[in-house]
């Protein structure tokens, strides 16, 4: 039996197992980065092969830190499932954009449901305009709300989207997915009020045209898509009338 050895061109096992987990989280990250998927896939797409690695190669390595781990993704994406709502986080621009709409029509109050780590929201309130959120996942519901607190500006509520209010606000923001925008839109036609706007963002209502689409030029190439409420509009069919 012939016994290969590193000095004879293989690599040891180690090191042939670092570039088989290099190339696996490159392609990865590719793939994450070209379709465009939220940054915290990327950190997926980073860890889970090094827990996979280092479940397969280290002895004796506990079981808590996964179970740690679990817990801390349930605490973070627990509405994922049920909603089909995945944690999307607004930048900036997207922030400044949603203030120059507020002033453009108006508006003072605004509501942001799904407000994630509530940046839109402490960005929008003031000046004269009142910012709340509504979060459902139990941590980041904590994290927003402890960060409004400390900055005294907006108020994020730990409530179920379905179940909040519309009727009072002037503009309603939402990051979700195309999975709810339709009942979303039927939502909003029953209760918010006339001249109100709804405001999705990346996500269109099956079968209804926006009011106004702004580009607001970030590397996502984020849209904004905006709704003006008007109870007696329906849903627009594929010939254009409704």
């Amino acid at each position: 039996m012939t016994v290969a050895r590193a000095g004879a061109g293989i690599l040891p096992p180690p090191v042939l197992l670092g570039l088989a987990l290099a190339v696996q989280i490159a392609v990865a990250l590719l793939i994450s980065r070209y379709a465009r998927l939220p940054v915290w896939w990327r950190w997926i797409a980073v860890l889970f092969p090094v827990a996979v690695c280092l479940t397969l190669s280290v002895p004796g390595l506990p079981a808590w830190p996964f179970g740690l781990a679990f817990l801390v993704l349930a605490l973070l994406f627990s509405n994922t499932a049920k909603e089909r709502v995945p944690l999307y986080l607004s930048n900036r621009k997207t922030a400044e954009a949603l203030i120059a709409l507020m002033e453009e029509k108006g508006g003072r109050r605004f509501l942001d449901i799904g407000s994630g780590l509530g940046g839109v929201v402490r960005a929008v309130d003031g000046n004269g305009r009142s910012a709340s959120g509504v979060e459902t996942a139990p941590l980041v519901w904590a994290v927003s709300a402890l960060m409004s607190k400390l900055s005294g500006r907006g108020r994020i509520l730990r409530q179920d989207l379905w179940k909040t209010e519309l009727s009072q606000e002037d503009v309603v923001y939402a990051f979700l997915s195309p999975e709810p925008m339709a009942a979303l839109w039927e939502k909003a036609r029953q209760e918010m009020k006339p001249g109100s706007l709804l405001v999705s963002n990346s996500f269109a209502v099956p079968g209804v045209e926006p009011d106004e689409v702004w580009e607001i030029g970030d590397r996502r190439s984020t849209r904004l898509l905006i709704y003006a409420i008007n109870r007696d509009r329906g849903r627009t069919r594929g010939d254009g009338s409704v």
